[in-house]
């Protein structure tokens, strides 16, 4: 039996949930392709919020997240996982402490992703900017 796009994309998506889960930064610099559209407002108060667009680049915002953040706070919840074709949306909720300051920051997100040939090619991340931004000044 043959995967549908929509499974090969759930399941590029899961896959893509459990590696950020381990930190598998090795791991997500294989899910993501060559080039990504890689989509997360700018913000300069916020060390890991930057553009990328290359694989590596890509993974490595989740480490530059948990250099700047407390992992032990770090919470994340997904309350929706819609799969259209090639296209994956899911929402929640995140939280977390910045390191440098102590400072928390809450609020909901969603985050879109397109997989194409297995391989994420579309990360748009939107989220609540400003709690974030409030807890990385002094």
């Amino acid at each position: 039996m043959t995967s549908s796009t929509a499974d090969i994309t759930r399941a590029t998506v899961q896959k893509f949930l459990a590696l950020r889960l381990a930190g598998d930064t090795e791991g997500l610099t294989a899910l993501f392709a060559d080039r990504v559209d890689w989509l997360l407002a700018e913000n300069p108060a916020v060390p890991w919020i930057r553009p990328r667009s290359t694989a590596a680049e890509c993974a490595a915002q989740f480490t530059e997240l948990m250099e700047h953040t407390v992992p032990e706070d770090a919470r994340a919840s997904v309350d929706t996982f819609l799969v259209d074709g090639t296209d994956a949306v899911l929402t929640g909720h995140v939280s977390g402490t910045v390191r440098a300051t102590g400072k928390s920051f809450e609020g909901p997100f969603a985050l879109r992703l397109t997989v194409e040939e297995g391989r994420i090619t579309r990360h748009h991340l939107y989220e609540n900017s400003l709690s974030i931004a409030q807890a990385c000044v002094s």
